[in-house]
């Protein structure tokens, strides 16, 4: 029994690595919809949505699942750059603001601007909180928590599927 529960999270690790390293190459997609420097707000369909994204990212960014903790790219990740939104390329937060929690997903201080990400209450399984939404598309990021650190005491605790990251030299 053990060996085959190790064994489906090693799988699902695996198929976790893959999707987000397919989608840190989705600017190479057929995503009309993707602009790094667009700034209009979008109104797309989930239909379409789901017909444009990955499995996986759609599930996370149009139907608010989560991924398993400690399982995505950006979990702990350390390199220098920006985070866009997978779904639209919106720029969502700096490495600058990005800090190490124990939490199994990546977490920052405060995002890029203020009109960057939006916020709706969750209050989902029996909890009360802070959902973060794309400012741009309206795609499900993660939650917003007050237990992070200075200047901030916010903790955006971010799913790695939903973030394309482009190092601080490939801008």
């Amino acid at each position: 029994m053990k060996n085959i529960l190790i064994k489906a999270i090693a799988i699902g690790f695996l198929n976790i690595a893959v999707t987000a390293t397919a989608q840190n190459n989705h600017f190479k997609t057929n995503n009309p919809y993707y602009s790094r420097t667009a700034t209009t707000p979008l109104k797309v369909s989930n239909s379409e949505w789901k017909r444009i994204l990955k499995l996986e990212l759609y599930q996370v960014a149009r139907e608010g699942a989560t991924e398993m903790a400690f399982t995505g790219k950006y979990s702990e990740f350390d390199e220098k750059g920006t985070y866009y939104c997978a779904v639209c390329g919106n720029p969502l937060f700096v490495s600058t603001s990005k800090f190490a929690t124990t939490c199994g997903w990546p977490s920052f201080y405060q995002p890029i601007r203020k009109n960057s990400v939006k916020y709706r209450k969750d209050t989902s399984y029996n909890m009360e909180r802070t959902e973060v939404l794309c400012g741009r598309c309206d795609s499900h990021l993660g939650h917003r928590f007050d237990d992070g650190p200075k200047p901030t005491g916010k903790r955006y605790c971010m799913n790695s599927v939903c973030l394309d990251f482009v190092p601080l030299n490939k801008k």
